[in-house]
């Protein structure tokens, strides 16, 4: 009896597991969770009207303000330092060869404070200037209020009954709802 009781198992496992893989034979599955209690269940209801709630935003925009700058660049040619220097040491060579005596410490002295601001203005001489504009640019901000869809006041009908719900969604023609039932005390 054994002999013909281990293929029987062996045909229930594997038949059942069968009908496991084949949906026409499994249970369908529970529904989702119900809530709280058993006395929960869903359904459908016919949507009726669907209008946009609108709400103001204000909204913040980068960009960028740019505007041309006069400007005068200088450009020089030679160094006026060694203009200067030049300048003093001839002035302060030719006031020495000029004065005599105690004089000559003096005409030294002129002739350097001369020479130097001579070299100086030849050095100068070759110096541009140019005038042109530059564009300068900074970061800016425009605050602008914007209309915009804050949610939807729905109204729909649901076993006869005609129900009204802000919702944050358009649900379109058909809107699923949670019914529950509790005893009126």
């Amino acid at each position: 009896m054994s002999r013909l009781l281990i293929p029987a198992l062996i045909l229930a496992v594997f038949a059942s597991g069968v009908s496991a893989q084949d949906g026409r034979y499994a249970p369908p599955p529970p529904p989702g969770p119900a809530g709280p209690d058993d006395n929960t269940h869903f359904g459908w209801a016919d949507v009726l009207r669907v209008d946009p709630v609108y709400g103001v935003a204000r909204v913040e925009t980068p960009r960028q303000e740019c505007y041309d700058q006069p400007v005068v660049r200088r450009e020089s040619s030679g160094n006026s330092t060694a203009g200067t220097i030049l300048g003093a040491v001839v002035g302060g060579v030719l006031g020495n060869t000029v004065g005599h005596g105690d004089g000559r410490k003096a005409a030294t002295v002129v002739g350097a404070v001369a020479g130097g601001a001579v070299g100086n203005g030849i050095a100068r001489n070759g110096d541009r200037t140019y005038e042109g504009t530059e564009t300068r640019c900074r970061d800016a901000s425009s605050v602008s209020e914007q209309r915009r869809i804050a949610g939807y006041d729905v109204e729909y009908r649901y076993r006869g009954e005609v129900y009204v719900s802000r919702l944050n969604y358009d649900p379109g023609e058909r809107l699923r709802v949670r019914v529950s039932v509790a005893p009126a005390d």
